[in-house]
């Protein structure tokens, strides 16, 4: 295996999960893949974290470090001989420097841009909050989730485990084709919240057609732990 693109720590997801038709995400399943299921049922997830000590080729950027991401995602197969590949496909991304959306896009061509954002952890007793914010075209926008309980590592038959165990990373190419990559982390303990909540506009930031499911309360809602993650070149499929 060849050595990673990018290492970092992923802390603090704040994971919001809703159901939606299949027929909506068909449009953007990479060429190669197909959509994943839990149950027969098919998930989004818009995702909260803190990029914690990135590096990229082993290499700190300065000032790059340390930043927020929010993202839009849903979850692909692709069987490779005897193997079945469960992976990620991004909608949109938001990070806050441009450097880094910059740096996404020209190297896996994935849906990065960059805007204002910030973060807040809040932990006490049992209580754990998770608090993303951001800005985008003058509006004021936020993805949390509450939890009171201990975390727990989710059953592999959880919605939880469908949700924080997809170890593959799908994209499409300007040209039609799909770009696979490697994700590598241990398990992820996850606290059940209590409280979750998404304010943004959604058409604007992912289109009309998410507009009805992204409004709903989510399905599920977690917050993970997270841990040190390693992230693969992309190889073409």
């Amino acid at each position: 295996m060849p050595s990673p693109f990018l290492t970092a720590e992923w802390r603090w997801l704040a994971m919001l999960n809703y159901e939606i038709d299949p027929a909506v995400l068909q449009p953007f399943v990479p060429a190669g893949t197909e959509l994943d299921a839990h149950d027969g049922k098919t998930y989004v997830s818009m995702v909260g974290f803190h990029f914690r000590y990135a590096k990229v080729r082993g290499f700190v950027i300065p000032f790059h470090e340390h930043f927020e991401e929010v993202n839009l995602r849903f979850y692909v197969r692709r069987t490779v001989g005897d193997e079945t590949r469960r992976g990620v496909v991004f909608i949109k991304e938001l990070v806050p420097r441009w450097a880094i959306a910059w740096t996404a896009r020209r190297f896996y061509n994935e849906n990065y841009i960059a805007v204002p954002m910030s973060h807040r952890i809040h932990k006490y007793g049992l209580e754990r909050r998770a608090t993303y914010e951001w800005t985008f075209r003058g509006q004021q926008s936020h993805l949390e989730a509450r939890s009171m309980s201990d975390p727990v590592l989710p059953p592999d038959d959880s919605l939880e485990a469908f949700i924080t165990e997809h170890y593959w990373g799908y994209a499409k190419q300007v040209d039609g084709g799909t770009l696979e990559y490697q994700v590598e982390h241990p398990r992820w303990r996850v606290w059940t919240a209590l409280e979750a909540e998404l304010h943004c506009d959604v058409e604007a930031l992912y289109g009309k057609e998410f507009v009805p499911f992204l409004t709903e309360t989510p399905v599920s809602a977690f917050i993970a732990d997270g841990s040190p993650v390693s992230v693969y070149p992309g190889v073409r499929i």
